[in-house]
C-alpha cells in the first residue's frame, strides 16, 4: 500500500533557497520559499531575525533580490507566468511595491545588475530584439546597447563604471562573447573566442575602482576560469586540477574566489587564493550544492542536497542558516551511478530503486529538461514519488546535457533531439538487458526539453516505450518556433543552424509531429495556458493530429506558463502522472 502523504508531503514541506544579501548592509538578505503553498520572495533581517512576505501573487514569484544599499527589494512581475512583464521594487522594511524604472515598457527580463548608488542596468528582450538600459535614479532609462542577436546584462562593476553585456551579434547565442561598456555607451574591450567556444561574465571585483572581470570559458573543451581585465588589456586564466568543470565567485574583499567543481552528478567547494594560486577543498557533504556564496566573515553559505536527502542551507561555519517552519520533506532513496557505452561515447546514468517488490521494475526514464543542463544527485519529489509507487527511476545525461565538456554538448547541434534519443535508447536497452527494467512496463517522461525528447521518442522508438508522460514539451518545432520568445527562436538558430526557413528539413527531421502517425504508447500531456517557451498551439497542433489518428491519449491545461509555482498545483499534475501511468500498465 503506498502511503499517499509521504509522497505529498515532500512537495508540501517548507522549503527555502539560498538567501542572497545587500554588499554594503550584509544583515540584509532575501530568498524564495514555498511557506504559504506557493513560491514567494521574502526578505529577512539577520539582525533582529524578522521575516517577512514581500511578494503574493497567485502564480507565484520566481525572480527576485535585495540591491547593495538593503534598502529596496527588486522582483519580477509577469502575467500568470508568461514570463513577460516589469522589475517592480519594495523597500526592504515593508512599504507598497512600485515599477522600478517608470517608462521602460513590459519586456522578457534579459539580465539585472544593480549598483550602491541606486542605479540599475536592465536587459529586455521583446520581438524586435534585445536591448540594455542604463536606468539612473529618478531619471529617464537610457539605451545603453541594442542588437537583433541575443544579448543580456552580465555584471556591473562595483564604481558602477562599467558594464558587462554578453551578446552573440556573431549570430550563435549557444557561445556568446563579451563587451564592456562605459556608461556612456563606449566600448572599452571585447573578448571573444571564436566559433564554437563560449564565454560568460560573471562578476566584477567588488572593489570600487577594480576592473577584474570574472568570466567562464570552454577554450580547452569544458568550463573553466579566467580573470579578464578589460581596462588593462589583460588576462588571467586560473588553470585547476580537476576533472570536471567549475565556476567560481568572489570572496568579498576580491582576494580569493569560491570556486565550484561539478564532476559525475555532484559538487565540491574550494577556495581558490588569487596571491599564490593555492586551492583549499572546503568540507561539504556529497550531493549537491544548489548554490554557495562567501559572507563578508569569510565563511561560506551553502544549499545541499542528496537523492536521498531533503535541502538544507548550512554554513562552513557547522550551523544550518536558515530552517523553514513545519516538519521536513521525508527522505527518499540513494541513487547509483551506472555508465553505458553509448554511440557517441559512455553515457551517465543514475538510478534510483524502489525499496519494494523485486527486479525487474516498471521503469520510469523521467529525461532532463534544458538540453544544457543535467541530473544530478540532488533531492526531487517527483521521482522519490516514483519511486513511492513501486518504480525505478532513470535519469540519462545524455549528450546535449551540461557537466560532460564542450564536445558532449554540442554533439546535438545539427541533428537535435535525435541524437539525444540515442543515449536514452542504449541506456534503456542496458537496463532491460541488465534485469533492472521490465520491458512490457517502460515509461517516458520529461518537462520541457524532457517532454520534448518524450514526444519525439514515442515516434521515432515506437516499440520501446509502454506510456509517455510530457509536461510543457515542444511537440510541433516550427509552429513552437513562430510562437515562442525571440531568445529561444535564437537559441533554436544556434542548435539548428538557422531558422525553419533556412533549413526546414532539419526542423522536420526533429519535430515529434513528423512521426505521430507511429506513436503507439498512450500519451498524456501537460501544458500551460501561458508557456511563452513551448506554447500552447503547437502542443494543440500535436494534439489534434492524436486524435485524428484515434491514438489514446489525454491532456492537462493548467492556468500557468512553462511549469507552476504552486505546491497545490505540482501535486495534482504529479498525481495526474502517476494515475495515468498505472492505469494503462495495468497497476492501478
Amino acid at each position: 500500500m503506498v502511503d499517499d502523504e509521504r509522497w505529498k508531503a515532500r512537495f508540501r514541506a517548507a522549503r527555502v533557497s539560498l538567501p542572497g544579501w545587500a554588499r554594503d548592509a550584509p544583515h540584509r538578505s532575501t530568498y524564495r520559499s514555498n511557506v504559504t503553498g506557493t513560491w514567494e520572495i521574502y526578505a529577512w533581517d539577520r539582525a533582529t531575525d524578522e521575516r517577512r512576505q514581500v511578494t503574493d501573487r497567485p502564480n507565484g514569484t520566481w525572480m527576485g533580490g535585495v540591491d547593495p544599499s538593503g534598502e529596496w527589494i527588486w522582483w519580477f512581475a509577469d502575467t500568470d507566468g508568461d514570463e513577460f512583464g516589469v522589475w517592480q521594487r519594495t523597500p526592504f522594511g515593508g512599504g507598497d511595491s512600485t515599477p522600478a524604472v517608470p517608462g521602460l515598457e513590459p519586456s522578457y527580463p534579459s539580465g539585472l545588475a544593480l549598483g550602491p548608488s541606486g542605479l540599475a542596468v536592465i536587459g529586455r528582450t521583446t520581438e524586435s530584439g534585445n536591448t540594455v538600459h542604463f536606468c539612473r535614479p529618478d531619471a529617464a532609462p537610457e539605451t545603453l546597447y541594442e542588437h537583433a542577436e541575443d544579448a543580456h546584462v552580465a555584471a556591473l562593476s562595483r564604481d558602477e563604471s562599467l558594464i558587462a553585456i554578453g551578446h552573440s551579434e556573431h549570430g550563435d547565442s549557444r557561445h556568446m562573447a563579451l563587451r564592456v561598456v562605459r556608461p556612456d555607451g563606449t566600448t572599452v574591450a571585447d573578448l571573444w573566442d571564436g566559433p564554437g567556444k563560449g564565454l560568460y561574465g560573471d562578476s566584477f571585483a567588488p572593489v570600487a575602482g577594480d576592473s577584474r572581470l570574472l568570466v567562464n570559458h570552454e577554450r580547452r573543451g569544458k568550463d573553466e576560469l579566467l580573470i579578464w581585465d578589460p581596462v588593462a588589456g589583460t588576462e588571467h586564466e586560473i588553470v585547476l586540477d580537476l576533472p570536471g568543470e567549475v565556476g567560481a565567485s568572489w570572496y568579498v574583499d576580491g582576494t580569493a574566489l569560491l570556486i565550484s567543481h561539478s564532476y559525475e552528478a555532484r559538487d565540491e567547494l574550494y577556495r581558490y587564493d588569487l596571491a599564490d594560486g593555492s586551492l583549499t577543498r572546503i568540507e561539504t557533504p556529497r550531493g549537491v550544492i544548489g548554490g554557495a556564496t562567501p559572507r563578508p566573515d569569510g565563511t561560506v553559505e551553502f544549499s545541499w542536497s542528496s537523492a536521498a536527502e531533503p535541502p538544507v542551507i548550512r554554513s562552513t561555519s557547522g550551523t544550518v542558516v536558515l530552517t523553514p517552519p513545519g516538519p521536513p520533506a521525508p527522505p527518499s532513496v540513494p541513487v547509483e551511478d551506472a555508465w553505458v557505452d553509448g554511440p557517441g561515447g559512455r553515457i551517465h546514468a543514475l538510478i534510483s530503486r524502489p525499496t519494494t517488490g523485486s527486479a525487474p521494475y516498471p521503469t520510469v526514464f523521467d529525461i532532463h529538461g534544458g538540453p544544457t543542463a543535467q541530473d544530478e544527485d540532488s533531492f526531487a519529489p517527483t521521482a522519490a514519488a516514483w519511486v513511492d509507487h513501486g518504480f525505478a527511476v532513470v535519469h540519462v545525461n545524455y549528450r546535449g546535457s551540461t557537466g560532460y565538456g564542450s564536445q558532449w554538448r554540442d554533439a546535438i547541434e545539427g541533428r537535435v533531439g535525435l541524437t539525444e534519443l540515442e543515449d536514452i535508447k542504449a541506456v534503456r536497452d542496458w537496463a532491460v538487458e541488465t534485469g533492472l527494467a521490465d520491458p512490457s512496463r517502460l515509461v517516458l517522461t520529461g518537462g520541457s526539453w524532457g517532454g520534448y525528447l518524450t514526444l519525439l521518442g514515442i515516434g521515432t522508438q515506437p516499440e520501446d516505450w509502454s506510456v509517455a508522460v510530457a509536461a510543457v514539451p515542444v511537440a510541433d518545432y516550427v509552429a513552437a518556433y513562430e510562437d515562442e520568445m525571440e531568445g529561444l527562436q535564437a537559441f533554436d538558430r544556434s542548435l539548428f543552424g538557422g531558422s525553419p526557413t533556412e533549413v526546414p528539413d532539419r526542423y522536420r527531421e526533429s519535430s515529434p509531429l513528423t512521426y505521430v502517425e507511429q506513436v503507439k504508447a498512450p500519451v498524456l500531456i501537460l501544458a500551460g495556458e501561458n508557456d511563452p517557451r513551448c506554447p500552447i498551439r503547437q502542443i494543440d497542433n500535436y494534439l489534434g493530429r492524436l486524435a485524428e489518428l484515434g491514438r489514446p491519449h489525454e491532456v492537462y491545461r493548467y492556468d500557468a506558463g512553462h511549469g507552476s509555482l504552486v505546491v497545490e498545483e505540482r501535486i495534482k499534475q504529479m498525481d495526474a502522472e502517476m494515475t495515468f501511468a498505472r492505469k494503462h500498465l495495468g497497476m492501478s
